[in-house]
């Protein structure tokens, strides 16, 4: 059977579609990518600001308060480096992105974690989307964004975004849902009112799924702002990209050392305040 047609006539209706609400829209996604440039903005400002050795410090110091000492050195040793082959502000730059793009996946996130762990249908119902968003590969975001609100950090984001909800949704959900029933029927028995359930006897239950979500979603964010850099979202996904187009091979390393440098210190410490959290909790 020949389907060619059908293809034809759904992309159509797919440029189609796009070009009407980019028309129709425009102030809104204008808006839109006013509201993420200017968070991005602000923080890679805080980042950007001090010098090198105050950020480095300030790395090392939460280091050992949330790790050890020997990781603090370490951290700030690897910090020194980044800054060391002249890829600071780049540096910088991607963990602006990150932590933008993680405080909106938390901010929308964590919620319908919530509301899915409360509400079986809800969790059904999203299952499938979930996978379907984990599944298509990377870049398949990055184009109706470019569409709707052009080359630049908002376009990384919103793909950023994305990409890294379903890990903290999962895992929100299954920490509610994990609460023992002999507590819930406890609180019940003691008339405690839903919103004390939640908070005293739901909450620290799910805390240490959540914060696996939220590390799991930190890692998820890292991956795609190095993606997002072929849409001139700056920071070390765009000095990557510029060095494969380039094939400057010794920029590319420099790049990705840089990265995994990044990568490696926030996620040995989220991981380590997640079970200081658990610990709190438990």
């Amino acid at each position: 059977m020949d389907t060619s047609d059908f293809t034809d006539a759904f992309d159509e209706w797919t440029d189609a579609a796009l070009s009407r609400l980019s028309d129709n829209g425009g102030f809104i996604f204008e808006y839109i990518r006013w509201l993420l440039e200017g968070l991005y903005d602000g923080i890679l400002w805080v980042v950007q600001y001090p010098p090198f050795y105050v950020v480095a410090l300030a790395v090392a110091l939460a280091g050992w308060r949330l790790v050890n000492v020997w990781f603090a050195v370490l951290s700030a040793v690897a910090l020194a480096l980044c800054f060391s082959m002249g890829l600071w502000p780049q540096t910088m730059s991607t963990l602006a992105l990150v932590m933008t793009a993680t405080a909106f996946v938390l901010a929308f996130g964590i919620p319908i974690g919530i509301a899915a762990g409360f509400f079986t249908v809800l969790d059904r119902f999203m299952e499938p989307g979930l996978d379907l968003i984990q599944t298509l590969p990377p870049y398949i975001y990055l184009l109706p964004a470019i569409a709707l609100l052009g080359y630049g950090p908002a376009t990384a984001l919103v793909a950023t975004v994305v990409v890294a909800m379903p890990p903290v949704i999962r895992l929100t959900s299954l920490g509610i849902r994990m609460t023992p029933r002999e507590f819930i029927e406890l609180g019940e028995a003691t008339g405690s009112t839903p919103a004390k359930m939640f908070f005293k006897i739901r909450l620290p239950f799910a805390v240490p799924s959540i914060m696996a979500g939220i590390n799991q979603s930190l890692m998820m964010a890292f991956g795609m702002v190095v993606i997002a850099g072929i849409v001139g979202s700056g920071g070390l996904g765009e000095t990557i990209y510029g060095s494969i187009r380039t094939l400057d091979i010794a920029s590319s390393i420099d790049g990705a050392i840089a990265i995994v440098v990044l990568t490696m210190v926030l996620d040995r410490m989220t991981q380590s305040a997640a079970r200081l959290g658990t610990g709190r909790t438990s």
